[in-house]
Formats: structure tokens, sequence, C-alpha cells
């Protein structure tokens, strides 16, 4: 059950990484794609519910994090589905479109650093100056790319002029 709940975990995290950074693009480029919008959304839920499967006996920063996401997501879907991107409702989008990518990468450092060696060694524990330079930088250019993204995803102007 843990290795197929791991398995599973880790797949919706991947699918939510690869597919969210091409739904990330196409904001800095002022365009939507309903599918792919949809399997990010989707699969980034997915992920951040199923953390709460694995086993645990205390609070840990990771279900911090993805109690984060959740909040993110809880703003970002209704952005999407129920006020259809209408006003302010795209930027909350857009912003959360790209702070739901956040999570999920910066969950995906923290992954890495515990697992490949040379990185453990050069931050033994999550505490270490390496691993938080690099959330650090991660964190300042998702930052970035969250502004880009809410101002280049404007609603499509209509070219033809008023007479």
């Amino acid at each position: 059950m843990f290795l197929t709940l791991l398995i599973a975990h880790t797949a919706l995290s991947l699918i939510a990484i690869i597919v969210g950074a091409s739904v990330v693009a196409d904001l800095l480029g002022g365009r939507q794609r309903a599918g792919q919008t949809h399997l990010f959304l989707v699969t980034a839920g997915l992920t951040s519910g199923t953390g709460f499967l694995f086993p645990f006996t205390q609070f840990l920063p990771s279900h911090g994090v993805g109690i984060a996401a959740l909040l993110v997501l809880a703003a970002t879907l209704p952005a999407q589905y129920g006020f259809r991107l209408r006003g302010r409702w795209r930027a909350i989008y857009a912003g959360g479109a790209v702070a739901s990518l956040y999570f999920l990468v910066f969950v995906l450092i923290a992954q890495v650093f515990t697992r490949i060696p040379a990185l453990q060694a050069a931050a033994p524990t999550l505490s270490e100056p390496p691993f938080a330079i690099t959330q650090a930088v991660t964190f300042v250019v998702f930052a970035l790319i969250g502004l880009l993204a809410v101002r280049r995803f404007q609603p499509a102007t209509d070219a033809t002029p008023a007479g």
C-alpha cells in the first residue's frame, strides 16, 4: 500500500510539474489551453492531497507546504472555473497557477537534496546554506515569473475598431 501511494504521489507530482511548466509558459505568452490547465490543476491538487495520506506522527514542514498549496488552489480553482477569469479573478488565477507550480518545485528541490548524495553531503539537513540559497533563488525566480504572468495574461482585445 505504501509503495503504491508513493509511486502514485510521485507520478502525480512529476506530471503536475511538467504540465505546470507548460501552463505557466502559456500564461507568460498571454494564452491558455483548457486541457493542460485542467490537467495541471487536478494533478497539483491530487499531489498535495495525497501527501497527507502518508503515515506521520507529527506535523512536518511538508504538511505546511501542502496546506499552503491547497489554500492557493482554493482561490485558483474558483477563479478559473467559477468566475471564468473575469476581472480580478484573471490575476488571481495567473498568480495562483504560478504559486502552485512553485510549491511543487519547492518540494522537488527538498526531495532532490535529501536523495542525491552530492547534494545531501552539501546540505545534510534542509537548514544548511546550499539548500536555503537554492530555495531563495527559486522563490525569487518564481516571484518574478508570477508578476510577469499576472501582467501578460490579459483578456484578448477585439482588434476591430468600434465604428
